[in-house]
């Protein structure tokens, strides 16, 4: 079959990876409208590091099994990193530690009680056992964690992180499997790739032009439309069944601004509102089902600096604390300077509603918004420690789950025949990272293969 994928971050280079290595390989073109691969997980290099930094920062953890299988599969596992960075949470007026048993134990007497512990920890003990998501995704975050860790630790711990990943807008609109999720499988140690995020994404891309795909950069995709010439065609006012077998001969006019093939299968792993936009042959109900999904933004901006800013790695502020920004995050107190020429690198980010300000802001606008925050880390810190800044913007970064949530996500199968559809917002309950978007990204090339084998089967 002659496949085209929509993007060249995780999902679509796994899909790629396992499509062009199949016993009757595919011939896969891979369209990115970047200038690399990797999409939210792509980095940057200063001419004097040796390493590449993630754009908008990020990690996996030990029980992220697809990213680390697949790794695993291709022999690299000697090239993942996980060392043991610290966090800190911004409480009552200072930084305190909060990322193993003795500091959670100190943080408890020395702001809370016995009882808070107690039942903080019975909490956690029944997320992160329990298996059963389902019925936790009929409360709010908000309501579920405020009954059953009390209202002292709530304030102190969880209502933050919510305000803080999905605004206070959004407060009482987030369910509880988001949570469960968040804590389910997480751990203290975080992992990255020698080299950065970016050599991982670059070297992936590299055994996937080796097995005969096409990557083509700098060549974003305009249109998904319905061949007007293929033998079958979706009335787009009638939802066509999505969970059998998919027509792949039917055709599909992939356009770009130079040009407009025929493909018989296309995967999209763009965001909805985008894959909503290139496909207008989709039906209304699975229109409306892609524009129904919400998602917060991402401001990020980076700085180097002559010298460290903290000894911390990781620091969580409540937006209640005056912070222009919701995490600082010093990533030389996770790997070492050296990898960047001996600068020190810190991440101030926030997520935002796509229409926040900070998304007009220029980086000079929002460095001067930034750094006098800076400050409140290191008393002794001045602007002539700045060497150099970068600033990085998406308006798709944190899918929004509210009630029943489960109802909302779309299909991977669209209903239009060829059509697939695979994001970040359908890898729910799990949140938003790497390994789930590699897991969605093999999980469409599975049911591409399923449904081509389904077909050949009931031609022959």
């Amino acid at each position: 079959m002659k496949i085209a994928i929509i993007g060249a971050g995780p999902a679509g280079l796994a899909a790629a990876y396992d499509l062009t290595r199949a016993r009757e390989a595919h011939r896969v073109t891979i369209f990115e409208g970047a200038p690399e691969v990797g999409g939210l997980a792509s980095g940057f290099k200063a001419p004097h590091w040796d390493w590449t930094l993630e754009k908008f920062y990020h990690h996996w953890f030990a029980s992220d099994k697809a990213i680390l299988g697949l790794i695993k599969e291709l022999g690299w596992s000697d090239q993942v990193l996980f060392p043991r960075p610290y966090t800190v949470v911004y409480y009552n007026g200072e930084f305190q530690p909060l990322d193993s048993p003795r500091m959670l134990l100190r943080f408890f007497f020395r702001n809370l009680s016995l009882p808070d512990m107690i039942r903080f920890g019975l909490v956690m003990v029944y997320l992160r056992l329990t298996p059963w998501w389902q019925p936790l995704e009929r409360v709010t975050a908000d309501e579920w964690m405020r009954q059953w860790c009390g209202e002292r630790v709530y304030n102190a711990l969880w209502k933050p992180l919510i305000v803080g990943k999905f605004g206070e807008e959004n407060l009482k609109v987030v369910n509880m499997s988001w949570m469960w999720a968040r804590l389910h499988a997480r751990t203290t140690r975080l992992g990255t790739f020698a080299g950065g995020f970016q050599a991982f994404m670059d070297r992936l891309a590299s055994v996937v032009r080796q097995q005969g795909a096409e990557i083509r950069l700098n060549c974003a995709v305009t249109g998904i439309k319905v061949n007007p010439n293929s033998k079958s065609q979706t009335p787009k006012s009638k939802v066509a069944r999505t969970s059998g077998a998919q027509t792949a001969a039917s055709g599909l006019l992939v356009e770009t601004g130079a040009s407009t093939e025929i493909f018989d299968v296309v995967i999209s792993t763009s965001s909805p509102a985008l894959m909503a936009r290139l496909a207008p042959d989709l039906p209304a109900e699975y229109s409306e089902k892609l524009c129904a999904l919400k998602s917060m933004g991402a401001v990020v901006m980076v700085l180097s600096l002559t010298r460290p800013l903290t000894k911390f790695y990781w620091h969580n502020l409540p937006k209640e604390a005056g912070f222009p920004f919701l995490a600082m995050v010093e990533h030389t107190n996770y790997m070492k300077p050296e990898h960047y020429g001996g600068d020190h690198l810190i991440y101030c980010g926030d997520y935002l509603d796509p229409g926040h300000e900070y998304f007009k802001l220029s980086k000079e606008e929002l460095l001067e918004r930034f750094l006098p925050a800076l400050k409140r880390f290191n008393p002794d810190f001045d602007r002539n420690w700045v060497k150099d800044t970068w600033l990085w913007k998406t308006s798709y970064a944190q899918p929004i789950p509210p009630l029943n949530h489960s109802r909302n996500i779309p299909p991977i199968r669209t209903p239009v025949p060829g059509l697939y559809f695979a994001s970040m917002s359908q890898v729910y309950p799990w949140d938003r990272g790497t390994n789930f978007a590699v897991e969605i990204g093999r999980k469409a090339a599975r049911m591409v293969m399923e449904d081509e084998g389904r077909r050949m089967k009931d031609e022959g």
